[in-house]
């Protein structure tokens, strides 16, 4: 990755538009950011994350826009880098607020990304063409290209505050995932993802098999049932190795017994049939006795029946004798019972019309009706020329009911303009305060809300002001607490060497040796060496007793330095503040002013409404005059066509009135005077009938009796009486002719043989033949169906046998293959216990990586720690179970022990930080199939080193130079400002932090 170009607008602490020119800028290899403490150095290389990946490192995402950047400035980043030999530029808006284009208000800019990559032909002057508009496709294709995620990136090439140690601290797993794609050795986790597909594959065919084995056993157990004893063979779940050829063991043992048994049922079933045909035979021969001597009953019984019907036979043949001489007379007696029925008809109608007519016309004879009926038409002639004169009435009385009506709603109309009218000069009045004091609020507003933001901005600084005030307090406390520590150790140092340099001497003999000079006298001959004192310090005493000294002085200042700091904070953020006044007394400020803001906002939004409803009353009021002075008119014309048409409607009711008589309209009386007449005429006809029908029933009545009288009949109702319908002669016949042959067909039957020869013999038992016969076919029945039964079953056990057979030989090979491929499996994932270390595949070979990593950073290390820590890869098999392989340990050359890594100090975290990720840019880049690391950016740590590792990191630092090396530095340490030549300066203002390219020559 090669930077160029990073162009910042309102992005965090920057307002305006900066840019920095990485170009010029890594000249040397190596740069520095510098600048007051919160003056934006971190949101550089925050926005080179932002532009790359779409958020800042860590969780900054919850404000990147500046407070202090024009509305009408957009928050935007733009990157020109090149990446895997491409050129691109990236540039990024993130969501915010800006101000609408028409009208006032802010609406919200949705975030936005543009990825362009430089393309450049041989001939041409190069140009941007645009690759994607997408966030996803840019993200993916950005991400490929620098191969790692934004939290990889952040623990290996961009190093934010607190978080460069993670690389060197983290667990295999995340070494694992960031080592694998530096090192694109993810067709090893193809292999072992690969055996795990093939593993879950093989299992599940493998678990299908068995379970059709089981499924299939469990069938044969159901076919065979419980009476077959196979031994103990059966499958189990639990038990796979009896599912293959212990399984067929069983299943043939189980066919073989129910051959045997299928040969006893059958053996069985033929005894019951032989049974079954003997008793059939014996219980047809009692069934065919029993049925003759029922049949010889039922025909003795009915002869007798017929016997004692003999009388009644005789009387339905005098009846039938009756019936056809009433026969003959029948058209006689049917042409008198007519002429009588339509004579009670015909009086029946007469009576009917006349209790219609008018109580009048009741005695009227028929041609007095018919008269009278035709006077009344004549009158409905007369009538019907009126029918006009009435029509024009009705119209007359709509249009003044019309009139009326539109006289009615002018008055009201009329009234109602009137006292609109009257009211309109107090309702002008009201709107022109409403909007007098809308305005007066609008001007309040803007003085309360320009007061409010300065206050907010005072009542921040106050904030911070307290929480400073309070961090100084405590750290008052610490340094006091360091102070004493120092100086307590400042003693014991003293007293210990005081100690010492008093018991040189005897410090001194015991190195004297018999026979060698002593190397203050020079005499071979010692004759009284001092003796140490019991409490006597050694050189190891005093040197721990200096380090623990000079660790206690280093504390103190750097707690002195921290408060020192903290008050240049508290004295800013004081000056912003106003002074001293309480955080409370701001805040309740704070709130009382937002309280008037919103009340005056509330009573200034009345203005447009307070507004448009007094252009609205003014245009009311010249309609509503408009409208009084047409409505007065109209009203007046109203009336007078009202009075003129009202006498031409008196005039017309009251010739019109005669005529109704006593109905409502012409009409109605129309048709009363039309519905008498056809009364009338109705009974007039009925009269005429009623006499012609009497006439001819009196003729015919007097012919029928004649008639009857001659044919031997008392009288017409008697001979009425004897008549008998074709239907009902018929079936007298047919009663008396079936009598006859009933009689004669059941004494033939008594006359017959058999029957006779069956009448005297014992009565048949047929009820116990039957139960007889019943017994033996259910004895057969049972017989044969055990039989069948067991025919059923040898059928079944053979063919599920046969499939068993198949089943089990699919399944052996499967068996083999899982144990296989599980092996495996296991052995690369590192879940077998032949993989001693739980080491995958990918791990293997990353931890060859990690070793030359390790080998790379080492040589840095060395050098940075003065030759008393290297790091150490570590294979030894991880705590509780979990992944190993990747781990890294600290070799301490002054103890010679093996420690975590998370034993180092901050300074010591820094520097074996700083020298890993060197080491893994070594070998990233010297990898052929790696991405080449040529930048790195570290933010903050080298305040936690000492004066002489500082020399010495940065001695490795100046070294990356030679290997065409960018390395990029945060820190408020003087001497990186007098090592490092090529700066960036952020500068700190109220109205934002501003950035300076420096170098040596500039300055």
């Amino acid at each position: 990755m090669r930077l160029h170009t990073l162009h910042l607008q309102a992005f965090g602490p920057f307002a305006g538009r900066h840019t920095v020119d990485f170009g010029s800028l890594s000249a040397d290899g190596i740069f520095l950011l510098h600048g007051d403490t919160g003056s934006g150095k971190s949101t550089v290389f925050a926005a080179l994350c932002f532009a790359l990946y779409g958020k800042p490192p860590g969780d900054r995402t919850a404000r990147l826009r500046s407070d202090h950047a024009p509305a009408d400035l957009l928050t935007e980043v733009t990157l020109d880098v090149t990446l895997a030999g491409k050129r691109l530029r990236i540039r990024r808006i993130p969501a915010q607020h800006r101000p609408k284009r028409h009208g006032a208000g802010t609406t919200l800019q949705k975030a936005e990304t543009y990825l362009s990559e430089w393309a450049h032909e041989a001939g041409t002057a190069g140009r941007w063409e645009p690759v994607s508009k997408s966030h996803q496709e840019a993200a993916a294709e950005i991400e490929l290209l620098v191969g790692m995620s934004r939290q990889q990136f952040c623990q290996v090439v961009l190093l934010p505050q607190n978080e460069f140690t993670k690389f060197l601290r983290a667990d295999a797993l995340d070494r694992k995932d960031l080592l694998g794609r530096l090192f694109g050795t993810g067709r090893f986790a193809s292999i072992e993802e690969w055996l795990a597909g093939r593993k879950a594959t093989v299992a599940k065919a493998r678990d299908e098999a068995r379970a059709d084995v089981l499924r299939l056993a469990e069938r044969i157990q159901q076919a065979a049932g419980d009476d077959l004893d196979a031994g103990n063979g059966a499958p189990r779940a639990d038990a796979p190795d009896t599912l293959t050829q212990p399984a067929r063991t069983w299943a043939a043992a189980l066919h073989t017994a129910a051959a045997q048994h299928q040969k006893a049922a059958a053996a069985d079933a033929g005894t019951a049939h032989s049974e079954l045909e003997t008793f059939r035979d014996q219980e047809r021969a009692v069934r065919e006795l029993a049925a003759r001597q029922d049949t010889h009953r039922a025909a003795r019984h009915g002869l007798n029946l017929l016997d004692e019907q003999a009388d009644q036979h005789h009387e339905l043949a005098q009846q039938r004798q009756f019936a056809l001489t009433a026969q003959k007379l029948a058209p006689l007696l049917h042409a008198a019972a007519t002429t009588a029925t339509q004579h009670t008809h015909a009086q029946g109608e007469e009576h009917a019309a006349r209790i219609l007519l008018p109580a009048e016309h009741h005695a009227l004879g028929a041609q007095q009706l018919t008269d009278t009926a035709q006077q009344l038409r004549s009158d409905i002639g007369a009538l019907r020329a009126l029918l006009p004169d009435e029509a024009t009435l009705q119209q007359h009385t709509t249009h003044l009911q019309k009139l009326d009506t539109e006289r009615r709603q002018l008055e009201e109309d009329l009234a109602d303009a009137e006292s609109w009218l009257a009211d309109a000069p107090t309702r002008r009045s009201g709107l022109l305060t409403r909007r007098e004091e809308a305005r007066t609020a609008q001007d309040q507003g803007r003085e309360l809300g320009t007061a409010l933001t300065q206050l907010a901005a005072r009542l921040e600084a106050a904030r911070h002001r307290d929480a400073c005030e309070k961090k100084i307090r405590d750290t008052e406390d610490r340094l006091n607490t360091a102070r004493a520590a120092a100086e307590k150790a400042g003693l014991a140092y003293l007293d210990i060497r005081r100690r010492r340099t008093d018991g040189m001497a005897a410090e001194l003999a015991a190195r004297l040796t018999d026979g060698e000079p002593c190397p203050v006298c020079g005499s071979p001959i010692h004759p009284a060496p001092a003796a140490p004192h019991p409490d006597q310090p050694t050189a190891a005493d005093e040197q721990q007793a200096e380090e623990h000294y000079t660790r206690a002085q280093q504390q103190q200042k750097t707690i002195d330095d921290t408060l020192r700091e903290l008050g240049e904070q508290a004295a800013t953020a004081r000056g912003q503040a106003g002074g001293d006044t309480p955080t409370a007394d701001l805040t309740a400020d704070h709130e009382d002013l937002k309280q008037r803001l919103a009340e005056a906002l509330e009573r200034a939004s009345d203005t447009g409404p307070a507004e448009e409803q007094l252009q609205l009353l003014e245009h009311e009021l010249a309609e509503k005059e408009q409208a009084r002075t047409q409505t007065a008119s109209r009203l007046a014309a109203a009336h007078t066509a009202y009075d003129s048409l009202d006498a031409q409607h008196h005039t017309l009711d009251q010739r019109l009135a005669t005529a109704r008589a006593d109905a409502p309209t012409l009409t109605d009386r129309i048709t009363q005077l039309a519905d008498t007449a056809d009364r009338l005429e109705t009974a007039a006809a009925r009269a005429a009938d009623t006499t012609r029908t009497g006439e001819e029933h009196h003729q015919a009545a007097r012919i029928a009796t004649e008639a009857a009288r001659t044919a031997g009949f008392a009288s017409v109702d008697a001979a009425a009486q004897a008549l008998l319908s074709d239907t009902e002669l018929q079936a007298l016949d047919e009663e008396i002719t079936q009598w006859r042959q009933q009689r004669a067909v059941l004494t033939a039957r008594l006359e017959e043989p058999d029957l006779k020869a069956a009448a005297t013999q014992p009565p048949a038992d047929v009820a116990e033949a039957a139960t007889q016969l019943e017994a033996a076919t259910t004895r057969h029945t049972d017989a044969a169906a055990l039989a069948g039964q067991a025919a059923d079953r040898t059928r079944a056990l053979a063919d599920l046998t046969t499939q068993l057979d198949t089943l089990t030989q699919r399944l052996q090979p499967l068996e083999d293959a899982y144990r296989t491929v599980d092996h495996l499996h296991g052995l690369i994932n590192g879940t077998s216990l032949s993989n001693q270390l739980r080491m995958q595949l990918e791990a293997y070979v990353l931890a060859a990586r990690l070793e030359d990593v390790v080998a790379a950073a080492n040589t840095r290390l060395l050098r940075m720690s003065d030759h008393r820590y290297t790091l150490a890869h570590s294979d030894a098999r991880a705590a509780r179970g979990a992944r190993s392989g990747l781990g890294l340990k600290i070799l301490d050359a002054w103890t010679g022990q093996e420690r975590d890594t998370d034993t180092l100090s901050g300074g010591e975290s820094f520097f074996a930080s700083l020298a890993l990720a060197l080491g893994l840019a070594d070998i990233v880049t010297a990898e052929s199939g790696g991405r080449a690391l040529d930048t790195l950016f570290i933010d903050e740590g080298f305040g936690t080193l000492d004066e002489d590792t500082l020399h010495q990191v940065l001695d490795v630092l100046d070294s990356l130079r030679a290997h065409d090396r960018t390395v990029g530095l945060i820190s408020h340490v003087p001497e990186l400002r007098r090592r490092i030549t090529h700066r960036l300066h952020v500068h700190k203002h109220t109205t934002g932090s501003t950035l300076t390219q420096l170098t040596a020559a500039t300055e």
